[in-house]
């Protein structure tokens, strides 16, 4: 199983959309709480719903269960906070989630999607790594 991760900071809509269409991943799954953020002017549910499909030929997900819930991400981004204090209390979030029940196929050859540009101090490589520990013959690729 290929579980593919990508970022839109720092990246113009060309260029994001290029990546994930040249991936070879099937599904846009959206691991953000809020996904309607101003952060990026493509990045809003409706339109990633719409170009990803359009200009991916691929499905549009949003699985808030994947995200951290408002007042870890507030501690860590609005407050500055500690990442590896953030990345313990986010694994332990997904872990008493039990995010391993989900339905695999909403994953499988899916884009972890978050804002972050690069996967190291994000989320959706936390989510990624941590299903790879419970799933067997995963493979993590970041875009």
């Amino acid at each position: 199983m290929r579980i593919f991760t990508i970022g839109f900071t720092k990246s113009s809509a060309q260029h994001f959309f290029a990546r994930l269409r040249d991936s070879g991943a099937k599904r846009l799954v959206d691991v953000r709480l809020n996904n309607v953020s101003q952060l990026s002017g493509f990045a809003k549910r409706d339109d990633l719903r719409y170009f990803s499909d359009a200009l991916c030929g691929m499905e549009y997900e949003h699985l808030p269960d994947l995200a951290p819930t408002k007042e870890m991400f507030e501690e860590f981004k609005v407050r500055r906070g500690d990442w590896n204090t953030y990345a313990a209390r986010f694994l332990d979030l997904i872990t008493r989630r039990r995010i391993e029940m989900i339905d695999k196929e909403k994953i499988e050859g899916g884009c972890l999607l978050c804002s972050e540009d690069k996967p190291h101090h994000c989320h959706r490589r936390l989510v990624a790594e941590y299903l790879a520990t419970k799933w067997p013959d995963v493979e993590i690729v970041h875009l």
